[in-house]
């Protein structure tokens, strides 16, 4: 397809991005172009946006980022039977190598040569966005736009949390970002038993709430490691998953788990953090667990059985809807702290 489209570019080295008239993505023989329906901000565009270190040292601007999206196959390349036109997609933003022992041994997810929609690649904050078949998952024809656009996120909370048993068992969250508040919803689904939600941030403590929260905590207001202690007769959560990347966070998460507990890290701490390994870890005997993706593609498959089951309910998460040019407004929200999850509309 040839032509123009509107796309939200990463213009510069610096602060923000900008809407800008591109090129329509030309696809090769392995890949499809889809007409964007719903693209939503995650985290990591936040970190492109407001150009941090992590993003100083990753990104090349000017290009067109964000990687959540839905939207309509409309050209396929020459080699692609894997789907048709006028599927209604969204997409695995992890583009793997398929030959390094990682992938060779199905570990698709820890790829040594990931590159990642949106961060090493052209994104989807656009009217188009062209992909590789292979990455693409075929959504349901009734499932929302909005929705659809935020199962990628949401597979980083299943994974997280499903990375371990989780029925019966006492579960720590602690940061109430999107991914977060999605981790509440899944632990409550697949039946734990507790489910604490820790923030400083009053808004998305009431959105933890919502999503199924047995406690939500103000860690500045209240004592985690001491509201812990009482609420467990001293023993500590069975499973802390840690979204907040903040370092006295992360150490609170070590003091609060259980002797033989498990706590998966799914956030990026921006800098290093100190832990008691003797202490927090080996005397405790823990499992120690990094998160990143998603089980590919199993983790896609267990997203789609979560959301035709009904027992997640994800639409609490998705509080402010902007069209494509109004994206920095989405932005200020994301930085504030002030929404769930946003969506732009191309």
């Amino acid at each position: 397809m040839n032509g123009k489209m509107k796309a939200v570019v990463k213009h510069k080295r610096g602060y923000g991005a900008e809407i800008q008239t591109v090129d329509i993505p030309k696809i090769h023989d392995e890949e499809v172009l889809i007409k964007v329906k719903a693209t939503s901000i995650c985290g990591t565009d936040v970190h492109i946006y407001t150009w941090d270190e992590w993003s100083r040292s990753r990104v090349n601007p000017p290009y067109v980022f964000g990687h959540e999206f839905s939207g309509e196959i409309v050209e396929l390349g020459a080699h692609v039977t894997s789907v048709k036109v006028g599927d209604f997609v969204s997409a695995e933003t992890h583009i793997v190598c398929g030959v390094c022992p990682q992938c060779l041994t199905g570990q698709y997810h820890i790829c040594k040569n990931t590159k990642i929609v949106g961060v090493d690649t052209q994104g989807c904050f656009a009217e188009y966005v062209a992909l590789p078949a292979k990455n693409l998952w075929r959504n349901p024809i009734d499932m929302h736009a909005d929705i659809a656009s935020i199962q990628e996120p949401m597979g980083n909370a299943v994974h997280t949390v499903l990375s371990g048993d989780v029925a019966g068992k006492s579960v720590a969250i602690i940061g109430c970002g999107p991914i977060g508040l999605l981790a509440i919803a899944v632990a409550k689904a697949v039946g734990a038993s507790t489910v604490l939600a820790f923030d400083v941030n009053d808004y998305r403590l009431d959105l933890a709430k919502k999503m199924g929260a047995t406690h939500a905590i103000h860690s500045n207001l209240l004592d985690p490691i001491a509201f812990v202690e009482q609420l467990t007769n001293g023993c500590g959560v069975d499973v802390v998953c840690e979204m907040s990347g903040h370092p006295t966070a992360i150490k609170q998460g070590f003091k609060m788990i259980t002797n033989g507990g498990r706590v998966s890290i799914l956030s990026l701490p921006t800098g290093t953090v100190e832990v008691n390994i003797t202490e927090d870890i080996v005397f405790k005997g823990i499992t120690v667990q990094g998160i990143t993706g998603r089980l590919m593609f199993k983790t896609w498959q267990q997203v789609s059985n979560l959301l035709a089951s009904g027992q997640v309910n994800i639409k609490p998460l998705i509080t402010h809807h902007f069209p494509l040019g109004e994206f920095a407004k989405g932005f200020d929200l994301m930085i504030k702290g002030q929404c769930g999850k946003v969506v732009l509309h191309p």
